[in-house]
C-alpha cells in the first residue's frame, strides 16, 4: 500500500523495524528537549503529515519500551487518524512515573499502526438477539 507523506522534520521516514511489525515508530520534532513532569501531558509534533486512503485510519499507540521502563504513554491510545485529517501527527504523551522525563528530539515516542476500517449504518430495532452472556460485562464473564 502506498501512503502519500510529507516530512517536515529532520528524521527519517518511519519504518518497519523488522519483516512482521505492526506498527512503525514515530519521533519528536523538537527543537529543543522537554521535560515531562510526573502526571503532565504534552502533545509532541512528529513534523509528518499524511494522505491517507478512504476506509483506512492510522493509530498512534504507546511504545511498550518506553512504557515499561519509563512510565511514558499515548494518553488517547490508540489515537485516530482520519483519511480526511491533513494537519501535523501529533502525539499526547503523559508521564505515569514519579520522575521527570526528558523527550530529547528524534526520541521514539510512539507507533504508528495502518488499519482497514468499516463504516457502519444504524438499523433501530426494539430488540436484540439473545445470548448466553446477556447484559453480563466489566468482569462478568471472570476474572482470575
Amino acid at each position: 500500500m502506498n501512503i502519500k507523506i510529507i516530512n517536515k522534520s529532520n528524521h527519517e521516514l518511519p519504518s518497519y523495524e523488522t519483516e512482521a511489525s505492526a506498527g512503525m515508530d514515530l519521533r519528536a520534532n523538537l527543537s529543543e528537549a522537554r521535560v515531562l513532569k510526573p502526571l503532565e501531558r504534552s502533545i509532541v509534533g512528529t513534523g509528518l503529515f499524511l494522505e491517507l486512503p478512504v476506509g483506512y485510519e492510522a493509530q498512534v499507540r504507546p511504545r511498550s519500551g518506553l512504557a515499561a521502563k519509563k512510565g511514558i504513554t499515548v494518553l488517547n491510545a490508540p489515537g485516530t487518524i482520519d483519511a480526511d485529517y491533513r494537519g501535523e501527527i501529533g502525539v499526547i504523551l503523559v508521564n505515569l512515573s514519579n520522575e521527570e522525563f526528558t523527550i530529547s528530539n528524534g526520541e521514539r515516542i510512539a507507533q504508528l499502526v495502518i488499519a482497514k476500517h468499516e463504516r457502519a449504518e444504524w438499523i433501530k430495532v426494539e430488540e436484540l438477539t439473545e445470548t448466553s452472556r446477556g447484559e453480563g460485562g466489566f468482569g462478568s464473564t471472570g476474572t482470575k
